[in-house]
């Protein structure tokens, strides 16, 4: 059985961080594993609390793991600090993991900042050229690249700037573009684009979109999917996960991670330039 591993934050509430990338990787017929790199105390009202994991203890997670149940894939959420990067860093180096999806998470849904603000040049330099692909969303790449991403050609210019810092490929979401009746993906190799595009979806229930996606794609290349091809597969498991999404809580409710199991899935389309 292939095994994917996530190096993530814990939500408590379920709907984000280590607890949605386990349940991707379940519905997408991955074995799990994990390493937690902090707890947050958090509901569908927001994040209460973050309390970061020793260095030592992330670092002895990923070694457990990747020494007796090495991963055909990793992908990295929260990774807060610093020194937490430097661990990944280095462990990705050392177990030369074949595939490193790298979402970097930022601030929450509801603006709890889960990095530091003077760990993003070290996200940048230290674990973003190790990456398989990393997965910003429009305010993510923003502050990595310093630009404004308004418009398809701004977007375009920020993947290549990306690619100018190390990242080998990149996925930017287009989830949070305002106005627009479609979402789109830039999907940049270094070469080519291709614009993955869905109609947009009037809910509130998106609790853990950007996780989700993330291990979906580390699950489709964990059983052996082309980069893009994941990708691919992993934008119409989103899409219907959010498509189906439901409230739970006073606040916004999560995606629902079982939808893909009864909804066929045609609504998206492809474009490449």
């Amino acid at each position: 059985m292939k095994k994917a591993l996530t190096i993530a934050g814990s939500d408590s509430g379920g709907g984000a961080g280590i607890q949605a990338d386990i349940k991707t990787f379940q519905e997408l017929s991955v074995f799990g594993m994990s390493a937690i790199t902090a707890l947050t105390a958090q509901n569908s009202l927001g994040v209460q609390g973050v309390y970061p994991v020793s260095v030592e203890g992330v670092e002895q997670q990923i070694r457990s793991v990747s020494d007796d149940l090495a991963p055909d894939a990793v992908k990295t959420g929260m990774l807060f600090d610093k020194e937490i990067i430097d661990v990944v860093a280095d462990l990705a180096d050392h177990y030369h993991w074949p595939e490193l999806v790298v979402d970097p998470v930022m601030v929450s849904t509801s603006g709890a900042k889960l990095l530091k603000d003077d760990a993003i040049e070290h996200l940048m330099t230290r674990i973003v050229p190790l990456a398989t692909v990393i997965t910003p969303n429009i305010p993510e790449a923003e502050v990595m690249t310093g630009m404004d991403l308004n418009g398809l050609a701004n977007r375009k210019k920020a993947a290549q700037e990306l690619a100018a810092h190390g990242a080998k490929t990149i996925l930017l979401k287009g989830g949070h573009e305002d106005g627009a009746d479609t979402v789109t993906d830039l999907f940049y190799d270094g070469k080519s684009f291709h614009a993955l595009s869905v109609p947009k979806i009037n809910t509130k229930s998106t609790h853990g979109t950007g996780c989700t996606y993330a291990s979906a794609i580390t699950a489709y290349l964990a059983r052996g999917e082309t980069l893009l091809d994941a990708v691919i597969l992993a934008k119409k498991y989103i899409h219907t996960a959010i498509k189906h999404g439901f409230r739970i809580g006073q606040g916004p409710g999560p995606v629902d991670h079982t939808a893909h199991r009864n909804n066929p899935f045609n609504e998206l389309e492809v474009t490449s330039s």
